[in-house]
């Protein structure tokens, strides 16, 4: 299958010393390169740290059942772009586990996990959700722009057995004018995950739809900054 292959990938070095990571995945149909270029161009230059760097990974191409098979970088397949049927759950841990050694990477370069952001815009926002909830919830955060969760999801239960536990805050924004993925499914998402037991944030922007925007990324970055401040005393542990 194609996810066996290795992820492509492009990255926004930091500019002192690494000590911390984001990974920040694409929505369907784009590219790693093409959100970073997306990024950069909504904030007049790339979304950069002294500290932290940036990675995008891009999507192996597969056949995605929305677009009636036709191949396209998605991170997992959905039987329709809907709140309420049941989750692709093969696709989503097959690409679970390539996304992980991402994140190995990243650990072998000297960043533990409590130094790393997941997230993504769209599809890539909920693919961060399964990845940092199910998966790492050690990281120190996620972020999903403009996405959501099925109602079944099984994110909502592997969160819930975590109560008590660490796991990741959720930073969340989305266009209340967004016509593909609903503003009220990203709101529910939030509540659901807050109804069992996780730290959320859910932040409305007014008359955007299913895009970024300036507000939102440097929202993001000030959000970013403050789970992943330059001096951590306990980097390295």
């Amino acid at each position: 299958m194609a996810v066996a292959q290795k992820l492509q990938r492009c990255a926004v070095s930091q500019t002192g010393k690494h000590s911390a990571s984001v990974i920040f995945l694409h929505g369907s149909g784009d590219t790693g390169q093409g959100l970073r270029a997306w990024v950069r161009d909504v904030l007049k230059q790339d979304l950069a740290f002294t500290h932290i760097r940036v990675i995008y990974p891009t999507a192996p191409a597969r056949p995605y059942t929305p677009m009636r098979g036709a191949l396209s970088h998605v991170w997992f397949d959905r039987y329709k772009i809907s709140a309420d049927c049941a989750e692709h759950l093969e696709s989503i841990d097959s690409m679970c586990s390539l996304l992980g050694t991402v994140i190995q990477e990243e650990v072998r370069a000297g960043v533990p996990k409590h130094r790393m952001i997941i997230g993504g815009f769209s599809m890539g926002g909920a693919m961060a959700l399964h990845l940092a909830c199910r998966y790492y919830p050690e990281v120190a955060g996620v972020f999903a722009l403009s996405s959501f969760l099925n109602k079944d999801s099984v994110v909502y239960q592997a969160v819930q057995d975590r109560r008590g536990q660490s796991l990741p805050e959720l930073f969340q924004c989305h266009g209340t004018a967004d016509e593909l993925v609903l503003h009220r499914w990203g709101e529910e998402t939030g509540a659901l995950l807050r109804g069992v037991g996780m730290a959320t944030s859910f932040h409305s922007i007014p008359g955007l739809n299913h895009q970024l925007s300036s507000v939102e990324l440097e929202s993001l970055r000030s959000w970013i900054l403050k789970k992943l401040p330059p001096d951590s005393p306990s980097h390295g542990q």
